[in-house]
């Protein structure tokens, strides 16, 4: 579920907040919409609303782009965007009220949006500690907070981190704690750094990212490349780099 700023359509000019559901399911249409008919009945999802596709297409449709497959290989930086994205697990349920609160405080805020990722299902039946992916049963959803701009300038940089970061801190109470966890994917150097490969600055972030199963990947990360030779900002360190 997709959660961002937007102006009403009802009430001219006035700010809203304008929440979209999207979902991909592997199989037909008749299939999707019985299955949620019985599990999710308030969605009142219907046939019309589903879009069958190949699984190609359904690449160019989450980049908004009605062309063809061999639009992906255009690879022109030119025509990038500026993206900033963080990241947060809910695991416990965020009152209706303050819900409310949190969507007037996006409205203030500016820009950035939150998609909200459903867990649950097959996640929780597979084990913490079965895959270095830790974020499994105990996490109701998680958090994308995004903000995405054209401008090149450093204005408009400054301007979007800090609305971004803004965000995040006002989610504070409602997320996950001790630590703070977040996804990997998402690389959000805010939340640690590892400027000489120790073990101690690579815990910061690590622990966010791996839960307990950070000590397991360190112990890995030695055996395999005890220089420490593949490293980034955010890499695994080795128990040599204490």
């Amino acid at each position: 579920m997709l959660i961002q700023p937007s102006t009403s359509k009802v009430n001219k000019g006035a700010k809203t907040i304008k929440a979209t559901i999207i979902a991909e399911f592997l199989g037909k249409a008749d299939d999707v919409v019985a299955l949620l008919g019985k599990e999710f009945p308030e969605l009142g999802l219907k046939k019309e609303d589903v879009k069958e596709m190949s699984w190609i297409d359904s690449v160019l449709w989450w980049n908004q782009n009605n062309g063809t497959p061999e639009f992906l290989l255009d690879r022109n930086p030119n025509s990038a965007n500026y993206v900033r994205r963080k990241s947060d697990y809910v695991q416990t349920p965020i009152p209706k009220a303050r819900l409310e609160w949190l969507w007037q405080r996006i409205i203030e805020n500016g820009r950035p949006g939150m998609v909200f990722n459903p867990y649950g299902g097959k996640m929780n039946k597979i084990p913490i500690t079965e895959t270095a992916f830790a974020h499994r049963a105990g996490n109701l959803f998680k958090i994308q907070y995004s903000v995405t701009w054209e401008d090149g300038g450093i204005e408009a940089e400054n301007n979007n981190t800090a609305e971004i970061r803004n965000l995040y801190r006002l989610m504070t109470p409602f997320v996950s704690k001790n630590p703070r966890s977040a996804y990997l994917n998402y690389r959000d150097l805010d939340i640690g750094v590892s400027h000489s490969g120790s073990y101690a600055e690579g815990k910061v972030y690590g622990v966010k990212y791996f839960n307990q199963n950070f000590d397991r990947l360190v112990k890995v990360k030695t055996a395999v490349d005890p220089q420490n030779f593949f490293r980034n900002e955010q890499s695994i360190p080795t128990l040599s780099s204490k």
